[in-house]
């Protein structure tokens, strides 16, 4: 699970909601198919920013129910929950327009007729202009109210639905055409604080249970084999234009403070210290596996592409490891500890992208026969090996029919109840003592491609990398003139971590979306801005022009699934 830092530094508020709304959809869907398929076992990863972010969110709403006075600080949600007029601009209600048909239509929007009908009477897209949407003005506040609150129950998730009285006599009233009240606001906010509130909590029973594992992302979510050493990047692509400047200054150290931090974190929420760590995107090099040996990090996992990489330049003298026998086993890389863990890309895609279209029941059957066809060629020897399904725990299910419901029950069920399958953790992999093998040489890359090519080597992310390091220059320069306070440099530190993150980077370029590069770009530009403010420097004028436009059709929904789960 991981979402990236969405508070803007400049004033405080959330820009993207998709905190929350992957919280009340998504976050506690998938808990409540482990809490009722308790034979089920899972890997549950957490990036320490997405943890205080949804503890953020709870307290604001808890906050806000005990005094409506004050903002939550997200627009979207001071506009649903009342707290913010919804005033005559037709520019403010383009917004509200526009904010409120993020999500897939087929399976969020069409199937509530109440709130595709007030889509569809706006007539507008995330294209239409202020000029082509003048007809917003007619639209009395009710219908503004109506559309937010349809909106918000769209993204609830299904299991919420079916066992919240409160959100079924919601949907009724918005069924039977009688338009929402405030009461009704409220209720809806006090839903989503319920939730929002639970979700820690009850993934940390089902850890202390030893139903599932929970690992750590670092702190920020950044890319640490780059951190480390921007040359990484020439394992996968050594013709790949670089950044203007040559390494991120002491990046190994920022890469360990993140760590630390994320460990700090992890603790806070989960009482204990995490056995895995998922490297932001499955991001490894032998030099970020060695920092997880540095911590005693028991396993970390990457995608299949990282592990033919690594293969195709050993086999002269180890020829087996290119056998795909090799994939379903732990690996380590020369005198390194940490064990390796690689994605079968095939069967994680099959649940990320095609499923969705399928019979829930054939989806799990069809699943099933894959792992059964795996264990006859594995043969004799099946038992000493483990198959990694890796995938992203949000943006897969917005494409299935009631959020993957069906599926996942259907699963879950099919997989727990096989003889020849056993659900399992890494960590309980490496306790069973399943045989570790040798990899001579590890090639750096990611789950996305087996490369870094979604970060870096690409004009516009090369820029954002020059920005973030002439940040990071300026950054160690104020600290060692010794002008700030601890907790000044303590606060300048943590914004600085927020700059690292992956996310800033994963979005420059012509192939995403105008408009996500557009909330991602000027983010990123602002988090930047802050922390210069926080050292006292002048902000650089670069950072007023955009970094990247956008113009494509992808979105991280379409391009690669991320997490593990």
């Amino acid at each position: 699970m991981h979402q990236p830092h969405y508070r803007d530094g400049l004033d405080g508020q959330y820009r993207l909601p998709w905190v929350y709304l992957h919280g009340i959809k998504d976050y506690t869907d998938m808990v409540a198919h482990l809490e009722n398929c308790p034979e089920a076992k899972v890997v549950v990863n957490f990036a320490p920013v997405l943890l205080e972010q949804l503890d953020d969110y709870g307290k604001r709403m808890r906050s806000w129910l005990a005094d409506t006075s004050q903002s939550m600080a997200d627009p979207l949600l001071d506009w649903v929950s009342g707290h913010k007029e919804i005033k005559c601009q037709v520019r403010e209600r383009l917004d509200v327009v526009e904010a409120c048909q993020k999500a897939f239509a087929p399976t969020m929007i069409h199937p509530f007729p109440a709130f595709r009908k007030l889509v569809e009477m706006t007539q507008c897209t995330e294209k239409t202009t202020i000029e082509e949407a003048s007809c917003l003005s007619y639209f009395n506040c009710h219908f503004y109210t109506d559309l937010l609150m349809w909106y918000h129950i769209a993204w609830m998730g299904q299991y919420l639905r079916l066992s919240d009285e409160r959100l079924q006599a919601l949907i009724e009233k918005g069924e039977h055409g009688i338009h929402f009240s405030h009461k009704d606001q409220i209720t809806l906010v006090e839903i989503m604080a319920d939730a929002i509130e639970g979700i820690i909590p009850r993934y940390r029973k089902l850890m202390e249970s030893g139903q599932i594992e929970i690992s750590m992302t670092p702190y920020g979510h950044p890319i640490v084999p780059l951190l480390i050493d921007f040359e990484s990047t020439k394992d996968a692509m050594p013709n790949a234009p670089m950044p203007a400047s040559a390494e991120y200054p002491d990046g190994y150290e920022r890469a360990k403070w993140h760590m630390e931090k994320g460990f700090e974190v992890y603790k806070h929420y989960f009482g204990t210290k995490p056995k895995g760590v998922w490297l932001s995107e499955g991001a490894i090099s032998p030099a970020a596996v060695g920092l997880l040996d540095h911590y005693g990090i028991q396993w970390t996992a990457s995608g299949e592409g990282v592990w033919r990489h690594s293969c195709e330049v050993s086999h002269i003298d180890h020829h087996d490891l290119c056998s795909k026998k090799a994939l379903y086993q732990p690996l380590q890389h020369a005198s390194q500890k940490c064990a390796m863990f690689f994605r079968d890309d095939g069967l994680s895609d099959l649940i990320g992208f095609q499923y969705k279209d399928w019979n829930p029941v054939d989806a799990a059957n069809n699943f099933a026969h894959h792992m059964h066809n795996i264990a006859d060629f594995l043969g004799d020897k099946a038992d000493e090996h483990v198959v990694s399904v890796i995938l992203d725990g949000e943006n897969a299910w917005e494409y299935y029919p009631d959020n993957a419901f069906h599926f996942l029950q259907a699963i879950y069920k099919r997989l727990s109840s096989d003889s020849r399958i056993e659900m399992t953790t890494f960590a309980e992999v490496l306790a069973q003592k399943v045989p570790v093998r040798h990899l001579p040489i590890l090639k750096a890359g990611s789950w996305v491609y087996g490369s870094f090519s979604t970060w870096i080597g690409e004009k516009d992310k090369n820029r954002g990398w020059d920005l973030l390091v002439d940040a990071k220059v300026c950054y160690d320069k104020v600290l060692a003139s010794g002008k700030l306070t601890p907790t000044q440099v303590l606060q300048a530190t943590e914004q600085l971590a927020i700059c690292e993150g992956s996310d800033w980077f994963w979005w420059f370029g012509d192939y995403n979306p105008a408009g996500s590069v557009r909330d991602f770009d000027m983010l990123y530009r602002r988090h930047l801005e802050k922390l210069y403010q926080m050292l006292g420097q002048t902000v650089p004028d670069v950072l007023n022009t955009a970094l990247s436009q956008g113009g494509g059709s992808m979105d991280n929904g379409g391009v690669m699934q991320r997490g593990i789960s």
